[in-house]
């Protein structure tokens, strides 16, 4: 795990009102876009799903133990961060549930939040010359790259991109290069899940104005704020049995945004 998220999951089993140290696991999804879980207290936290290319094991070393197929459901929240297990799902899942403790806690805590709103709504792009963007996403770089911005996009396949898009590319080793030199960086919540996130927000500077956003990017925000960012962009979920079913009929987040779930933007103060 990151660092953030070691750091957010901690602050939250200190705090007695999460009782996540008696949390159970419900239900868990991975859908081939999407992973959703619902806990016992009745959260539900979603997050995309993580797929990598992983060697097959030898058959003596095949995991039929905790948290693999048919052994996610009635485990404690608990025993899946202290788990050793490492793979794709098992990250995905921590991050779904993560974002799934976090709800509850978000509404209470205070935080300035903006309902019905995406980040680069509240965001001035006239007064910004150069954005880069962590992972290809197409909206923004849709929007963006008919400002006139010095726009970059950082990602680690060239063949993510569309044809016209891909004059953006950067090689997404190049962060430390590029993102310090950036009025404005939106990283995608997929970096909380492939243990990316530390690097990235350790190469900003203060110049920088960070936007956190995506369907992985629900967790508690104290660490991400004190760690520079500047606005997340998170989600809230009308119907959790719809939510299900999209996601395990493979759904994207724009699917999930016409059906039961909006935008917010959590403001740092």
């Amino acid at each position: 795990m990151s660092t953030i998220i070691n750091q957010t999951f901690q602050n939250l089993l200190s705090d007695n009102k999460t009782n996540l140290d008696k949390l159970i696991i419900d239900q868990v999804l991975f859908g081939v876009n999407m992973t959703a879980v619902k806990l016992s207290d009745g959260s539900i936290g979603v997050a995309s799903t993580l797929f990598q290319k992983e060697s097959r094991p030898h058959k003596h070393k095949r995991h039929f133990g905790d948290f693999s197929p048919s052994k996610y459901s009635n485990q404690k929240v608990l025993d899946l961060f202290n788990s050793e297990i490492e793979s794709s799902l098992t990250d995905t899942l921590r991050i779904a549930v993560l974002n799934g403790v976090s709800a509850k806690q978000i509404e209470n805590a205070g935080y300035k939040i903006i309902d019905n709103s995406d980040p680069i709504d509240l965001i001035d792009i006239s007064k910004i010359k150069t954005i880069t963007i962590v992972g290809a996403f197409r909206s923004y770089i849709d929007l963006l790259s008919e400002t006139g911005v010095n726009l970059k996009v950082l990602e680690m396949d060239k063949n993510m991109l569309s044809e016209e898009h891909q004059k953006y590319f950067v090689p997404a080793n190049q962060y430390p290069n590029v993102i310090p030199n950036s009025d404005l960086v939106i990283i995608t919540g997929l970096t909380l899940i492939n243990n990316t996130i530390d690097g990235l927000l350790k190469s900003a500077s203060k110049k920088n104005k960070i936007i956190v956003v995506g369907p992985s990017a629900n967790i508690f925000p104290e660490f991400l704020f004190k760690n520079g960012v500047s606005i997340i962009g998170a989600t809230k979920y009308t119907n959790p049995d719809l939510l299900f079913k999209l996601i395990a009929e493979g759904a994207n987040a724009y699917h999930l945004f016409k059906y039961c779930a909006q935008k917010i933007c959590i403001i740092n103060e």
